[in-house]
């Protein structure tokens, strides 16, 4: 069969035919009829067999009828990755030469102005990856009500990316009359209930078992330790005399490390990973296809799309965390019927991971053959003392048989028990020796500085007894509010002794045990007359107060003086005061 033979029009055939092809493969001699006849399409086959020109020839001449309208893109086509959008583009760029289709690609990393601008145009195709689709979609750039066909590439690479909810969110926007293409390298369970949420009454097309490799594709398999990794790299690289070749590895500060690493012993290589601006990772691209460079070391994000004719070889130098990694990953070699070669370096500590791989190929890897290797392949079932004390990768399993995860960590070493001091050699001994006969002059000068500052300290102040400053407090002191003749000044001092003698008759009834309250001059503010009652201090020495003084009997003046003072003195005491019933003489004289 040929394409002339898929009903296709002549201007698709024409520019097919310019790109050399002229049999189709399995998916498109089965895809591209179903396609034209509008039916919904279910594909399954693995990567390399020509997907993308399976449905992207056939809508070149489904979308050559029909006028595309501003913002309203009329098909859309949503891939994982820049790289696999990029290339989706070329292929329509080279089927569609002879139709006036306009095209518009949207990928993080470029410029949202130049993207609005061809929107503004008005698309027949759209292009896109799921976040910067959803992204002009918010700000209002772009309408998705008046797309006639669908197509989801790579499904099994969006459920592992996580954009399944993206993908859910935009199919809701679409209208729910529709042609939708699905396809996909892989179909488990989760695959075929997506297929069945977006698709009505599909044509399932499977052309090759799910999961399976290219066999035009040699593999071999080369265990060694992880210091050993990178030498062994490079020994297969020369052994083998590779020019064009994809270094896989697991993460993206791996890709860095390998790509200085071989830049460094002379090889001619580039970098990509998805952490890099999207102008380098095109120039990386581009360096490659030209071959300006030999080796393209990159993450798992090349390993979908990327269809670039001529590579021989594909090393993954990290066995590849997800089983169906494996398959994309070799699957960049051996395209279009050519022989490729897929080498894989292993660890002892990829078992696991190497089991899951050979159980979804259902065969052993085979080992490979390289003399140059003979002093560093170990057996799998060894253990790598290269990771003692590092940390390991992502996925491998811890030491011990225990199954990988987070927070299980290497073994813990034994503990060292104390050394015993009955036991030790004579040279330590001496050592601790010698250790205190060298610390003994520190000693010697601290002593000598601390008697020199207890000689050269100041002798402490004897405090005075606490009863001489309350006699003192207490002694009359001479007032100087007004100045006042001798007479009356007398008469005020016999009156103010009458005042003492009564004040601390009352205070000792208040309190019985002899505590007396110190006085507080007139331009103190701080706790009024008195200070509060844990200062208090027993002037006598425990031995009580003196007794009563009799009050000598005065003018009206004198007595109603004195009894404002005393209700003054009372409404500010803190001591308290006990049950005790003044006499009625005592009572009659205080209030005056």
């Amino acid at each position: 069969m040929e394409f002339a033979d898929l009903g296709l029009s002549p201007d698709t055939l024409k520019a097919v035919t310019d790109a050399g092809y002229l049999t189709p493969t399995p998916i498109q001699a089965q895809a591209i009829p179903v396609v034209l006849m509008g039916r919904d399409v279910l594909g399954v086959a693995q990567t390399g067999t020509g997907k993308t020109a399976a449905f992207t020839v056939p809508m070149i001449d489904i979308l050559a009828d029909g006028r595309s309208k501003a913002r309203m893109p009329r098909s859309l086509i949503i891939a994982p990755t820049r790289e696999l959008a990029a290339q989706i583009s070329e292929s329509f760029v080279k089927y569609g030469k002879y139709h006036p289709l306009s095209m518009a690609l949207l990928i993080g990393g470029e410029s949202f102005t130049d993207q609005e601008k061809a929107l503004d145009r008005g698309v027949d195709v759209l292009i896109a990856t799921p976040g910067r689709l959803l992204d002009l979609y918010e700000r209002g750039r772009i309408l998705l009500n008046d797309v006639k066909i669908l197509v989801i590439d790579e499904a099994d690479r969006m459920l592992d990316m996580g954009f399944i909810p993206d993908v859910e969110r935009i199919v809701g926007l679409l209208p729910k009359i529709r042609q939708t293409l699905f396809f996909s390298a892989t179909m488990d369970t989760a695959i075929r209930r997506l297929a069945d949420q977006f698709l009505m009454n599909p044509k399932e097309i499977a052309v090759t078992p799910s999961a399976s490799a290219a066999v035009t594709v040699e593999q071999g398999l080369v265990t060694v330790r992880s210091l050993d990794k990178r030498e062994a790299l490079r020994r297969i690289l020369r052994a083998k005399n590779v020019h064009n070749a994809f270094i896989f590895c697991n993460r993206k500060k791996d890709v860095d490390i390998l790509f200085k690493s071989l830049e460094k012993h002379g090889f001619s290589a580039v970098a990509l990973h998805g952490d890099m601006p999207q102008s380098k990772r095109n120039d990386m691209l581009a360096k490659f296809k030209a071959n300006e460079a030999e080796l393209l070391v990159c993450s798992d994000v090349a390993a979908r799309g990327l269809d670039i004719s001529d590579v021989s070889h594909v090393i993954n130098f990290d066995v590849p965390v997800n089983a169906e990694d494996y398959i994309h990953r070799i699957g960049r070699t051996g395209r279009a019927g050519k022989t490729g070669h897929a080498y894989t370096l292993a660890t002892p500590g990829d078992a696991r991971l190497l089991g899951a791989v050979e159980k979804m190929l259902k065969h052993p890897i085979p080992p490979l053959t390289v003399p140059e290797l003979a002093d560093m392949i170990v057996s799998a079932d060894s253990v790598d003392e290269s990771d003692a004390g590092r940390g390991r990768g992502r996925g491998r399993p811890p030491r011990g048989g225990k199954e990988a995860g987070r927070g299980r960590g290497r073994e813990r070493p034994p503990r060292k028990s104390a050394p015993v001091v009955a036991e030790q050699p004579v040279q330590a001994v001496a050592q601790e020796a010698f250790a205190e006969e060298a610390a003994a002059p520190i000693f010697v000068a601290a002593e000598a500085i601390v008697a020199e500052l207890q000689e050269t300290a100041p002798e402490p102040a004897v405090a005075e007894p606490v009863s001489d400053i309350l006699r003192e407090e207490r002694a009359p002191r001479e007032r100087k509010d007004r100045p006042r003749k001798d007479k009356d000044r007398a008469r005020a001092d016999r009156h103010s002794d009458a005042r003492g003698a009564e004040d601390r008759a009352r205070k000792t009834r208040r309190n019985p045990h002899g505590i007396a309250e110190m006085d507080i001059a007139d331009n103190v503010v701080a706790f009024g007359g008195f200070t509060p009652a844990f200062l208090l201090v027993d002037p006598y020495g425990g031995k009580g107060a003196p007794p009563p003084m009799t009050i000598e009997e005065d003018s009206d003046e004198d007595h109603n003086d004195a009894g404002d003072n005393v209700h003054e003195t009372a409404s500010v005491t803190d001591a308290p005061t006990p049950d005790v019933q003044p006499a009625p003489e005592q009572s009659q004289a205080e209030h005056g």
